[in-house]
């Protein structure tokens, strides 16, 4: 089983980025492993049961919902809704990572993993 988790911080004002929607499915298969939401702290933590190595797999992060009504007009329009991640999960029993910062106008990411 590997167990793919996530921290959302907000560098507009550094706090954490909670309540944000994911969505996380095998892009090869377009199934949905699961559907939840980043806690206050802004973490997400799911286990994966028997992921396929060689599939690519896809967070979409909703944060179009997130920035309503938290960023003022001085921030100009906003166009991003969501932030689309795609993967692979090659170590069945691995542990991956997917830390975001977030701004109303982009992102930064970076991945890592452990191995099982």
């Amino acid at each position: 089983m590997a167990v793919v988790s996530s921290h959302a911080l907000n560098a507009v004002d550094g706090s954490h980025a909670g309540g944000i929607a994911v969505r996380m499915i095998n892009f090869d298969t377009g199934e949905i492993l699961f559907d939840a939401a980043m806690d206050d702290g802004g973490r997400l933590v799911r286990e994966i049961v028997d992921p396929v190595s060689t599939a690519r797999y896809e967070m979409v992060f909703q944060t179009g919902a997130y920035w309503e009504g938290r960023v003022a007009q001085a921030h100009g329009i906003r166009i991003m809704e969501e932030v689309v991640i795609r993967f692979f999960m090659p170590d069945p029993a691995g542990r991956y990572h997917v830390p975001l910062i977030l701004s109303p106008h982009g992102f930064s990411l970076w991945c890592s993993t452990e191995r099982g």
